[in-house]
């Protein structure tokens, strides 16, 4: 499936109700990617993480970048809506380019 989020927005603006996630059809996606950052957030408390390594990009995991919402694979500075939420709740998020900065801080 390929999903992006309503152009200009980004996960923190869909956890607030302002924008969507929709599929390159317009299909409305943003519930299930709720639910799946919402899963992902009580498994990460469960397991009392603080730290989250996600791939950039995605409408659910992008750290520092997801696609602009025009599906014309132009990216944007912005968050996914699981990284949004975990950073919410005081998981620090990282992308695979800062996985050395993860390695430090874990020691």
């Amino acid at each position: 499936m390929t999903a992006e989020i309503t152009p200009g927005q980004d996960g923190a603006t869909v956890l607030d109700g302002s924008a969507r996630v929709h599929e390159a059809t317009g299909h409305d996606v943003s519930a299930p990617f709720l639910a799946g950052a919402y899963l992902a957030l009580d498994l990460a408390r469960r397991h009392n993480c603080r730290f989250a390594l996600l791939m950039d990009g995605s409408p659910s995991c992008g750290s520092s970048f997801i696609y602009d919402g025009h599906f014309t694979g132009t990216r944007h500075a912005g968050q996914g809506v699981t990284a949004a939420l975990l950073r919410r709740n005081g998981i620090t998020v990282y992308a695979p380019a800062g996985f050395a900065s993860l390695e430090a801080v874990m020691g």
